[in-house]
């Protein structure tokens, strides 16, 4: 499944957002929620999207979120993002250096997320 619908790919962000709260992690219920698509699809939207936005919460000292990202907040705040790379050269480019260095910083989310893969 290489096309998805915007509703598919919003529940394929709002799942993957939840590897970064301060909390213990169902890697299970995430694998399950992204089940059925195309694994290299997520693993980008993993990377691209949702880690750009959320990492934060996982290096500050004191995480403000716990328990989940707010949908609407997240959602809005990877528009923003998506916004801003299309927009700029320069932030397409900062952003390429960026997400490979989340893929390498936060392996370990689709690591734990494939041993769950059916």
């Amino acid at each position: 499944m290489g096309h998805l619908t915007t509703a598919e790919r919003a529940s394929i962000q709002i799942a993957l957002a939840e590897a970064f709260v301060d909390s213990s992690v169902d890697y299970a219920s995430i694998a399950e929620r992204i089940r059925g698509y195309d694994p290299k699809v997520v693993e980008d939207i993993l990377y691209s999207e949702v880690a750009p936005v959320c990492f934060s919460n996982l290096e500050t000292p004191v995480p403000p979120v716990w328990t989940g990202f707010k949908d609407e907040w997240l959602l809005d705040e990877i528009a923003k993002e998506l916004k801003a790379r299309k927009n700029s050269w320069l932030r397409r480019n900062f952003d390429l250096l960026k997400v490979a260095w989340l893929r390498y910083s936060y392996g370990y989310i689709w690591k734990e997320l494939m041993k769950f893969r059916a």
